[in-house]
């Protein structure tokens, strides 16, 4: 199976591994990632944050991306590709099988097989990972880690850790 999966990964969380370790479970005819471009990737945001710039999340993706197909030993290719609209790669290329998504990028996912299907592609299943949770109970996000609640891996930061370098914890 040839499988999408996209994002702004920033900064990349036990959510996004979870995402990413699906995807490389699946794909067996390879991986594609479609990263937000740095023009994209502000828009996508529940709250205006800074965001690191394009090359540098791409270069932390593909780190990421090559220590989960070793620890699984699925031995996938994989590629990031950036997205400059909301609907890119998955929309674009009829050779795609299947896509990622998280609970709240499922009607995204949805709009994508409409698009699709108006291009006269096959659906994708879609294949929705859920929330990984922090130790609070809540989802870990990206938000929630720059904003130095939690820690990349879930852990929930105490006032007195909260002037802390998020991104030791990875």
């Amino acid at each position: 199976m040839k499988v999408a999966v996209g994002g702004t990964f920033d900064p990349i969380h036990d959510g996004h591994r979870a995402l990413l370790r699906k995807a490389l479970e699946l794909g067996s005819d390879g991986v594609v990632v479609g990263l937000t471009s740095d023009e994209l990737a502000p828009k996508t945001r529940p709250k205006p944050r800074e965001i690191r710039p394009f090359e540098e999340r791409r270069g932390n993706l593909l780190d990421e991306l090559e220590a989960l197909d070793e620890e699984g030993g699925y031995g996938r290719d994989f590629r990031v590709e950036k997205l400059e609209d909301p609907y890119g790669v998955a929309s674009e290329d009829p050779e795609f099988d299947v896509l990622i998504v998280s609970p709240e990028t499922e009607e995204g996912g949805k709009k994508i097989n409409e698009i699709r299907e108006e291009r006269g592609y096959e659906p994708l299943e879609l294949v929705v990972v859920p929330h990984v949770i922090a130790d609070d109970g809540k989802p870990i996000s990206s938000t929630r880690v720059v904003e130095g609640k939690i820690t990349p891996s879930g852990k929930v930061l105490q006032e007195a850790d909260v002037d802390m370098d998020v991104d030791a914890d990875t």
